[in-house]
């Protein structure tokens, strides 16, 4: 069974940021550590679900033409709301996933702290979701934390291979340390090949 939906309110009702996402020194240093990651500078159209209170939304919002961030708690889609509220690129929805996910593509898919909230059977349903909408020569990024919680169902360093093992997905970077476990993954295109790196995009080899 999944993470229920009384969990994520109550949390949201005991504090309008249960996590500190927006104080504290770790989140902010893995936030930047995922931005960093990113193999292109600006994506044309990103999805985020499981925004919480739109700290990373904020952050994303500036590499990406159009970005989709959505929570299934409603406060949180308004915290996140009023944090984005002067950028008209950025809809923050409240949706749950995989059972709602929004139509269209995506050349950028951010999985952020949520992939341990689903079950088995869930979770497959997830990532097939991200495949049947990321594009190729897309970006999927994880980025968990790697500690035990009893809410979660995994840690980071044990969702990673999960998302790894997709067929179509080549592994652009990784990086673990003690706390959280960060991939970020290309979706191949058609005749195999997972697209240029910056470097090679730029001309530098």
């Amino acid at each position: 069974m999944s993470t229920p939906a009384a969990y994520f309110e109550a949390m949201y009702d005991a504090s309008p940021d249960p996590w500190g996402l927006a104080e504290r020194w770790y989140e902010q240093r893995k936030y930047a550590l995922t931005l960093a990651s990113l193999p292109r500078r600006r994506y044309r159209r990103a999805f985020e679900p499981g925004c919480s209170v739109g700290v990373l939304t904020a952050l994303l919002a500036a590499r990406c033409d159009r970005l989709l961030s959505t929570d299934r708690v409603p406060s949180a889609v308004r915290t996140a709301s009023r944090r984005v509220h002067d950028l008209p690129h950025v809809e923050v929805r409240r949706l749950t996933v995989p059972d709602e996910w929004p139509p269209g593509t995506f050349d950028l898919v951010v999985l952020s702290e949520v992939l341990y909230y689903f079950d088995d059977h869930t979770l497959d349903r997830l990532f097939t979701r991200v495949m049947d909408s990321l594009e190729p020569g897309g970006t999927l990024v994880t980025a968990h934390w790697d500690h035990p919680v009893p809410e979660h169902r995994r840690v980071g360093s044990e969702l990673a291979p999960l998302a790894a093992s997709l067929p179509g997905l080549s592994l652009f970077a990784a990086y673990r340390d003690p706390d959280f476990t960060l991939s970020v993954l290309t979706r191949r295109h058609p005749d195999g090949s997972a697209g240029p790196s910056p470097a090679a995009d730029e001309g530098l080899v």
